[in-house]
């Protein structure tokens, strides 16, 4: 059963579980808090991750236990509960597109979403699974003619430089289309992020101190890479007073 039309509905479309949280964890906290059904969808289960913790030992153990850990987080972030398309991490861009595209489709279908929230075609770190999931889920937005607007995640140039971060591919500042101040959400943030306790100890950034952190998880930035239709974005109007 599809959802009511005058819902403003949300779809972030991701790779791996913990994508949600990290980069635009605030963003989607704010949309909920709202009002905004807030949908994820998360392509692999991460089973080819860090482990995190002696005890694992199997892909298989590790993909049961990512999956718990996105749960927590989108309950965290008041989101939905998540869905899992259960394609092999590291491997998505053998799967076949068509098929993710047409999942991908019959989910905007049920939900009717206004707003798409993707990778872009660099996949933010250059991971070929971001890529991957970026590119099937723009071929969706663009063959679904009832959405308005799809964003993609990024980082200007201007923080990648100040914060050296060289393993990311930073976009132009005069591309940015968004910039979030997510301060308000930080614990909120924090806490969905600790959710995926099997990765904490792979993120670079949750090693630096605080103010490294909140300059780079304190703001989120998007580009708005395709408008079919504007009048249907209602993210600028919702957080008007978060945009910088």
């Amino acid at each position: 059963m599809s959802i009511k039309q005058t819902e403003n509905v949300l779809l972030a479309i991701f790779a791996h579980p913990d994508d949600e949280s990290y980069r635009v964890g605030g963003l989607l906290t704010l949309l909920a808090q709202r009002g905004v059904r807030v949908h994820v969808v998360t392509a692999t289960r991460g089973e080819s991750g860090s482990t995190g913790q002696p005890g694992i030992r199997t892909p298989g153990q590790l993909s049961h236990i990512r999956e718990k850990e996105l749960c927590c987080a989108c309950q965290v972030l008041q989101l939905q509960p998540p869905r899992m398309l259960g394609y092999p991490d590291g491997h998505l861009a053998e799967s076949d597109p068509e098929q993710i595209i047409q999942q991908i489709l019959l989910i905007m279908d049920e939900i009717q979403p206004q707003v798409l929230l993707s990778f872009g075609p660099d996949g933010l770190s250059g991971h070929s699974d971001h890529i991957a999931i970026g590119n099937f889920s723009s071929e969706a937005f663009q063959r679904y003619h009832k959405a308005g607007v799809l964003y993609h995640l990024a980082v200007p140039t201007s923080v990648a430089q100040a914060l050296g971060m060289n393993q990311l591919n930073p976009v132009a500042d005069s591309q940015i289309s968004l910039a979030i101040d997510v301060t308000s959400t930080w614990d909120v943030k924090m806490r969905a992020i600790c959710c995926h306790a099997t990765q904490v100890t792979s993120s670079p950034i949750l090693s630096q101190f605080e103010d490294r952190q909140r300059k780079f998880l304190g703001v989120e930035h998007f580009v708005r890479a395709l408008a079919l239709n504007p009048i249907l974005d209602f993210v600028p109007a919702l957080l008007k007073k978060h945009i910088l």
